[in-house]
């Protein structure tokens, strides 16, 4: 998600093309999955509170959000995942779940450290969060009114009931995400965020593609800004830097999602990485957000973040390539864009819905992926066929009904060991399951852990 304060001109920007949007051609209304269940037929707009879901879609759990970490903007953001733990990040903080028995998540610990975005991930002992708000300072008793620091924050996990900070790096314009690429002792981090801010003391111009923090195992204190990497990308004047990096280290590749294009990159040497290809798609994709490889890194899945996160683009007027996933096919080297794919389920003009975080289910021979639409719930896609995406199930909710603000619904969702955690902004965490002949193969694949931007083979 892109805020206002993140970077002004690039949200400005997106939600003028969501009105420009309507002049193209309208998409068509399209009915529900057969199937829907919990109390709501398929085709009928959903009430706030109520909740529909495929038939083959099962809501296992949900735990709500708690004190500290539910005020008003307190909003779920990331997960990551190891062992029988998942970590969700919060604009508060971050809370520590045991998952070892899905349908019984036990919280057990929350860390109050204000900042936006508070993306997570874990590494061994060490957790990591992306903060794209400048604040007074690097601990979690900074305040917002300095606004003279943002970048990465480090704790220490070892101890799931107590974590403990351990040292921050500052980076240009923040940390709106992050990727590890874990070599040998030692931790590759590669920063993601738009700027420049030429009145800003944490975000002047001229501003990289990447920034790349080192982080040494055997002392995380010790981490430090190693590199940025001069690459010969053609810029735009939205913004430069990326919204989000997805590594794949096992294929010395990554893909890159920076808002005005999509980059394949060659990261065969962590500090080094080599641009491989640039690609446009100008017409239907506003704000570059994310990318995901299937298994054998033969495609990558684009999504288009239209509006930012807080516009209504899943309804008939906006078209199906906008607001949604483009699929890419790797063919000697080279992506070749296919086909796209958006939920076909019309969403309400108050839902803000638009493509957003995803992972695969590790299914063998198929390209199948969770993803989260945020009012539009989430989606199980099944993208084998290139040129041919499909939704193969789904589950959402109506509306959010609050007083402060429309912001609502599943900002991440991710496949971890027979289910799916969904990170709600306001309803807190979801524990779903597929039982369907297609995704029943993954439960036969055992994780030992999950971030979403380190992608490894099944």
């Amino acid at each position: 998600m892109i805020l206002a304060r993140l970077r002004g001109a690039v949200l400005c920007a997106a939600v003028l093309l969501v009105s420009a949007c309507a002049a193209g051609p309208e998409r068509p209304p399209q009915a529900d999955p057969p199937g829907s269940t919990a109390g709501t037929p398929a085709g009928q707009a959903l009430k706030p509170g109520e909740i529909r879901m495929s038939d083959n879609v099962k809501h296992v759990a949900n735990v709500p959000r708690a004190a500290p970490l539910n005020g008003p903007m307190d909003w779920n953001t990331d997960l990551a995942f190891q062992g029988d733990y998942a970590y969700m990040g919060n604009f508060g903080g971050f809370t520590v779940f045991d998952i070892s028995d899905p349908a019984n998540p036990k919280t057990v610990s929350q860390v109050a450290c204000p900042a936006q975005q508070n993306d997570v991930s874990v590494y061994r002992d060490l957790l990591i969060l992306s903060v794209d708000e400048p604040r007074s300072g690097e601990g979690c008793d900074s305040t917002d009114g300095e606004r003279a620091w943002e970048g990465l924050r480090i704790f220490d996990i070892s101890d799931k009931s107590s974590p403990r900070f351990v040292s921050a790096v500052a980076t240009d314009c923040g940390s709106h995400t992050h990727t590890m690429v874990p070599k040998d002792d030692t931790l590759f981090v590669y920063v993601s965020s738009p700027g420049p801010e030429p009145e800003s003391t944490t975000c002047p111009p001229p501003h990289k593609l990447i920034q790349i923090v080192e982080i040494p195992m055997a002392n995380p204190a010790a981490a430090r800004v190693a590199a940025s990497p001069d690459l010969p990308i053609q810029g735009h004047e939205e913004a430069t830097g990326c919204h989000d990096i997805t590594a794949y280290p096992e294929k010395n590749l990554a893909a890159a999602a920076c808002f005005g294009d999509g980059f394949l990159l060659d990261i065969a040497d962590p500090l080094n990485p080599k641009l491989l290809q640039q690609v446009s798609d100008r017409e239907n994709f506003q704000i570059w957000h994310s990318a995901t490889f299937n298994n054998d890194a033969t495609k990558v899945l684009f999504t288009d973040e239209l509006g930012g996160g807080s516009a209504a683009t899943c309804d008939r007027n906006t078209p199906a390539t906008k607001g949604a996933d483009a699929v890419y096919d790797l063919v000697d080297g080279q992506l070749q864009k296919r086909g796209y794919f958006k939920i076909p389920r019309e969403q309400q003009e108050n839902e803000n819905c638009v493509a957003h975080n995803g992972s695969l289910l590790p299914v063998p021979g198929k390209d199948i992926m969770v993803q989260a639409w945020y009012q539009g719930g989430v989606s199980f896609v099944d993208f084998t066929d290139s040129d041919n995406p499909k939704e193969i199930g789904f589950f959402e909710r109506g509306p959010f009904d609050g007083d402060d603000g429309g912001i609502a619904g599943s900002w991440s969702a991710y496949y971890y060991n027979g289910y799916v955690y969904s990170a709600d902004i306001r309803e807190g965490l979801d524990v779903l399951r597929i039982d369907d002949p297609l995704t029943d193969p993954a439960a036969k694949v055992e994780m030992a852990d999950f971030n979403v931007q380190t992608q490894k083979s099944y």
